[in-house]
């Protein structure tokens, strides 16, 4: 079994990285002449998934017009938030309530995403399917971060996410999640975490442990670290 369709959640304010986000949305900030959104999407295309859902909210023109400029060959919908934001969980929702898919591949922009992420998320979606399981986290050791100032957001052993004692792992921006999950009547403001949690309770949260060292686009002070290096 394959993954056929992967989100990018690009609706948030990137409030963080203010000013320069009171104009430029955070996805289209570009480190070293290409944007967090386009390495997000290359890497997609790298691990052979032709549809790609965008969620936008704010600013949401700019994405639109983003990539009617580039020729990207994919089959690429962008979806609103509607009125008002949705946060993680009630945008992944709106996503995709109505698609045919079961299973999807979710990423957030923030991080710099590169090709060598690409062995570890196939050895994820293999896992995924193979354990049968509902939701995998890719995760890294908050040693490899090189934002010092991001704290540690779960446990990890044996592949099974905790939050029972120091938290020495960070969620890195990138899931497989599956449909059944999204039970909720209505489309409304939540956070993914709220499906972490039960899922946490009932100990069916996995992950898998990434390797790399990890870039995240956190603050204006880590922006132009990231722009130096």
């Amino acid at each position: 079994m394959k993954i056929n369709t992967a989100l990018i959640l690009c609706a948030g304010f990137g409030k963080r990285l203010n000013p320069i986000t009171l104009n430029i949305p955070k996805p289209l900030l570009e480190i070293k002449n290409q944007s967090m959104l386009e390495r997000c999407i290359n890497l997609i295309k790298k691990l052979g998934i032709q549809n790609i859902v965008i969620n936008t909210f704010y600013l949401k023109d700019q994405f639109s017009e983003f990539l009617d400029n580039k020729n990207l060959s994919l089959n690429l919908k962008i979806i609103e938030d509607g009125d008002r934001i949705l946060d993680t969980g009630g945008g992944i929702q709106n996503m995709i309530k109505d698609s045919n898919e079961n299973d999807f591949l979710i990423f957030n922009p923030d991080t710099i995403w590169s090709n060598n992420y690409i062995d570890e998320i196939l050895k994820m979606e293999e896992m995924y399917f193979s354990k049968k399981i509902e939701n995998i986290l890719l995760l890294v050791n908050k040693k490899l971060s090189f934002d010092k100032k991001l704290k540690g957001d779960f446990n990890l052993k044996n592949n099974l996410i905790n939050k029972d004692i120091e938290k020495e792992f960070i969620y890195i921006g990138c899931q497989i999640i599956s449909k059944k999950l999204f039970i909720r009547d209505k489309i409304e403001n939540y956070s993914i975490f709220e499906i972490w949690n039960k899922l946490l309770d009932q100990k069916k949260l996995y992950g898998y442990e990434s390797q790399n060292d990890f870039y995240h686009l956190t603050d204006l002070d880590i922006f132009k670290k990231l722009k130096d290096l």
